[in-house]
């Protein structure tokens, strides 16, 4: 009779909670119906410990887990997903960043995007990529294709976009995401993963004394609107030289004119993506001695310090997330490139396919073992 009950206890939990991760997120919390549409989470595994779950939600990453660390913030079920607007670990679209007065002019016309910040288009509208139910398109053990057909005038950008996006979990410990899209129509874009990172996998911990590396020279410079301004600030003798590797924390808060217009880092550094597979940069944190290190073909890598969190968000576990307890590495092209024609082109033509990848690689210093 004990057994019985026991078994009828298993199976009441199977059916409640659902199949739980190696992050502790269950998957049964992101079964659910969003625009008409199923959301569901998928697991990821490398058969080398290391596991990524993905939600087919704002195609989004919701943890990720090395040397038993959940190094990423985010949410354990999708509910919360759809009503806190912070993009945690979502693919952001069509265009990542600002487009001032919300418009470009591509071939003589001139396109008016729907505006849902002060004068501009953050982040492609509302909703954008990370508000939609993509496509699984295939799953296997390690990776999960996922696909978003953007309609014509979504938001009022030209052309339907179709975007692939393949998330993979390599033997060598790399999460790799993959990008292809085409257009019917020439069009602008700009696609990155708003993934927020804390190698020490304890999410309510600062990552200001995280010490950080970034192959770049320069950044593109904001206006005192948070604007860029087509410009480009030498980092030698700044806060921003992270050639020679820093702590984060070390010089965050610097009289600076442009870390006063973000009130620390969240700035796009010019990085010279066409090498490849050389790294733009890497983050290390002295206390689980995990090493993430960044790859990209982007000329851009966008670094955002947390510095907008407030404790006031609950996340997985229950955790309030406070200031600066996160990072944000975004492979992307700049803001308002459509505007400022010095800036790399982000103009993608019917019969062009838009390729690009991302990884981030972990590794453990060698003084540290798990």
């Amino acid at each position: 009779m004990k057994q019985i009950v026991t078994i009828l206890l298993m199976l009441i939990a199977t059916a409640t909670f659902g199949k739980r991760t190696v992050s502790g997120v269950e998957t049964e919390r992101f079964d659910s119906v969003i625009d008409g549409r199923r959301t569901a989470l998928y697991v990821l595994t490398n058969g080398k410990g290391m596991e990524a779950c993905v939600t087919n939600y704002g195609a989004r990453l919701v943890s990720l887990v090395f040397g038993g660390k959940d190094v990423v913030l985010g949410f354990d079920n999708v509910g919360d997903y759809r009503r806190m607007k912070q993009n945690y670990g979502a693919t952001v679209g069509r265009y990542v960043g600002r487009i001032n007065h919300s418009q470009f002019t591509l071939d003589g016309q001139t396109y008016q995007l729907q505006q849902n910040g002060k004068g501009v288009t953050s982040h492609g509208g509302y909703p954008g990529f990370a508000d939609k139910v993509w496509t699984v398109v295939k799953k296997k053990r390690s990776m999960v294709k996922l696909r978003y057909v953007s309609a014509d005038g979504e938001n009022g950008f030209p052309g339907e976009l179709t975007v692939t996006l393949i998330y993979r979990l390599t033997k060598d410990n790399r999460l790799t995401i993959d990008y292809e899209a085409t257009t019917t129509k020439a069009t602008v874009l700009n696609l990155t993963n708003h993934s927020f990172f804390n190698l020490s996998g304890h999410h309510d911990k600062e990552i200001t004394n995280e010490t950080m590396w970034i192959a770049s020279d320069s950044i593109a410079t904001f206006d005192n609107a948070k604007n860029l301004n087509g410009k480009f600030l030498k980092v030698d003798g700044t806060p921003f030289d992270f050639r020679t590797p820093r702590v984060i924390g070390e010089r965050i808060d610097a009289d600076d004119v442009q870390l006063k217009v973000t009130g620390g880092y969240d700035h796009s550094f010019a990085v010279d993506g066409k090498k490849g597979r050389a790294p733009v940069a890497w983050i290390e944190d002295s206390e689980s001695g995990i090493r993430m290190t960044v790859y990209t073909k982007e000329p851009a890598l966008h670094v955002y310090a947390g510095n907008g969190l407030k404790g006031n968000m609950k996340g997985k576990g229950g955790i309030a997330y406070p200031r600066r307890s996160a990072i944000c590495f975004e492979t992307m092209h700049f803001a308002d490139s459509p505007n400022i024609p010095n800036f790399p082109s982000t103009t993608l033509r019917p019969g062009e396919v838009f390729r690009s990848r991302t990884e981030f690689e972990f590794k453990v210093s060698l003084n540290r073992t798990f």
